[in-house]
């Protein structure tokens, strides 16, 4: 007897996941910045002041190795080809679309391990959080809401807004002192946002192009009032 042909299987980005001590109902997609990695970022999961029973799963993904041109063409995990380091950076939009793509895949996979879209939060650092706004706002499903730290919107020309996310819980921190993304870029994508709808909230801190302990604090007051 024949077998019938198999779909194949469904690629994912390779992660860090971190369990809660009780049983997931929620979960962050929290995406590093050039040149990390997906370890970056999950020390700071017991300075974010959750609960013991959060319920929260984390998912730290890593970006693939690719050439960033403005880096000499060096190959480094990167989820975009940076081209130009002006004030409008100058991105390869097709591979941040892929990344934002394969976030949406990571999504979906939560969704069917169990839990709905509307607590499923979207994070990113720097190159990370370019995705990141690409990921949250085109996702045809409700989120939980979108953390966006130290980065820019590098696609407000392109990104194809979906009228599920239009009352997105959106909140922007920036250091006043970064001289990587300067805080002109993240006042620009906070204008955007409020043109077109958004209520994003911003928070801006004296220094530079980092995440330090009042920031991470506040990123879990968000996460307890946007996942409660």
């Amino acid at each position: 007897m024949q077998q019938s042909p198999h779909q194949p299987p469904i690629h994912y980005l390779p992660a860090v996941e971190v369990e809660p001590t009780s049983p997931a109902t929620a979960a962050v997609i929290w995406l590093h910045g050039l040149g990390a990695d997906g370890h970056d970022f999950v020390p700071i999961i017991p300075e974010l002041g959750l609960p013991p029973d959060h319920g929260i799963r984390f998912i730290f993904p890593h970006a693939p190795a690719l050439p960033v041109t403005v880096n000499g063409g060096y190959v480094m995990p990167a989820w975009y080809d940076i081209l130009e380091i002006d004030l409008d950076r100058k991105v390869d939009v097709a591979q941040l679309q892929t990344s934002a793509h394969e976030v949406g895949k990571l999504i979906e996979r939560e969704i069917a391990r169990g839990i709905p879209s509307e607590r499923i939060v979207i994070a990113g650092f720097s190159q990370g959080g370019a995705v990141a706004y690409q990921s949250a706002l085109s996702y045809p499903k409700p989120l939980a809401g979108l953390l966006a730290l130290s980065t820019y919107f590098a696609t407000t020309d392109t990104v194809d807004l979906n009228a599920a996310n239009a009352q997105l819980p959106i909140h922007i921190f920036h250091g006043k002192q970064d001289t990587i993304v300067p805080d002109l870029l993240a006042l620009k994508a906070c204008r955007w946002l409020r043109e077109r709808g958004y209520a994003p909230a911003y928070s801006e801190y004296p220094l530079g192009h980092n995440v330090f302990a009042e920031e991470i604090a506040e990123v879990g007051r968000c996460l307890r009032k946007w996942l409660n």
